[in-house]
């Protein structure tokens, strides 16, 4: 179940035009209430796995915002993971 913060967080992954100020705490833990696991790669990677769906992603750094597109390969994750607002 999520809470009204994760639920922003999904509103802004989906939000056109895409956003470029969403932090990837937020998301891990939209990721994580979802029932996602999440595992460290090397690096910044973060391997996630939800609904049999499987993603790399890298964790931003220096700064703590995801930028444009790892927002859109994360719609397209949680598309492909059949996430729908509904869900959330």
């Amino acid at each position: 179940m999520v809470n009204t913060k994760q639920q922003k967080t999904y509103e802004e992954i989906f939000k056109d035009p895409v956003q470029s100020n969403i932090e990837w705490k937020d998301i891990e833990s939209l990721l994580l209430a979802l029932g996602a696991e999440i595992s460290e790669g090397s690096g910044s990677r973060v391997r996630i796995k939800l609904n049999d769906e499987r993603a790399v992603f890298h964790r931003p750094h220096p700064e703590k915002v995801t930028d444009k597109g790892a927002v859109k390969s994360m719609r397209q994750f949680l598309n492909n993971a059949g996430v729908n607002y509904d869900d959330v």
